[in-house]
């Protein structure tokens, strides 16, 4: 029962049709879950919608939490009790505490929680676990890590540089490196608030050389994102080719 219940939860060959289904189901109530954040007051009706949709992630927890040998390699004991300190489990309990206040209104340390209202937003976090296009995005994330911090390296040193230089040069328009390097981050991604620029004929020019190479940083993660993500791609496709491959065989 427990290994069915696993196949189902987290998906596997056997149960794909039911896993689909499950995960499917899964991102319909996170989605619902988060309707009622769109409005200041908690209505009868949103009040309802929290509680059903928080009973069913604590189910799905205590599913998870349940099957959670089968999906480690470590001694069944230690799995049941590592679980809930790994890292999904945690955004699982942190995006279901909020809710625990109104369904334990005699716990005057829920009602605190109560108050942090804002952390359903994590539930959010919930859907990477159930789509498998956010699943695949995160493994390219994962694989092209060291590329992606180098790049994150750069666009710091670029920020910094770009907040001296300025800071330097108009210390009459940016009070505080702060603000400074405020600037300098708009200025890379291309926004462009308004609120804080230079107005000298030195400090122009630094901020025209600082968007043009902007242009280029931002550029780079994005390029090494679809590379890998076309490589990730291409790597499922061959998967499944090699299964239908065997399932003719047999």
């Amino acid at each position: 029962m427990r290994k069915a219940i696993h196949e189902v939860i987290r998906g596997s060959h056997k149960e794909k049709k039911w896993s689909n289904m499950y995960d499917g189901f899964m991102i319909v109530v996170i989605v619902l879950s988060l309707f009622p954040l769109n409005f200041k007051e908690d209505t009868p009706a949103f009040i309802i919608i929290d509680k059903v949709c928080a009973g069913i992630f604590i189910i799905d927890y205590l599913l998870r939490w349940l099957t959670a040998d089968y999906n480690s390699d470590k001694p069944p004991l230690l799995a049941f009790i590592s679980y809930p300190v790994s890292f999904m489990a945690i955004i699982d309990l942190v995006s279901i505490l909020p809710s625990l206040s109104i369904l334990s209104q005699g716990f005057k340390i829920l009602r605190i929680v109560r108050m942090v209202r804002a952390l359903r937003v994590l539930r959010v976090a919930k859907v990477v676990r159930y789509s498998k296009s956010l699943q695949i995005i995160i493994n390219v994330i994962m694989r092209t890590k060291r590329s992606l911090a180098t790049v994150g390296a750069l666009a710091v040193a670029y920020v910094y540089v770009s907040a001296l230089i300025i800071f330097n040069v108009e210390p009459d328009t940016f009070e505080t490196i702060y603000e400074a390097i405020y600037w300098a981050m708009v200025s890379l991604t291309t926004v462009g608030y308004g609120d804080l620029y230079p107005v000298s004929l030195a400090g122009r020019a630094i901020a025209m050389l600082s968007s043009f190479f902007g242009i280029a940083v931002v550029a780079l993660p994005a390029g090494i994102i679809t590379a890998g993500y076309m490589k990730e791609i291409e790597a499922l496709e061959n998967n499944q080719s090699s299964h239908l491959q065997q399932a003719d065989t047999l």
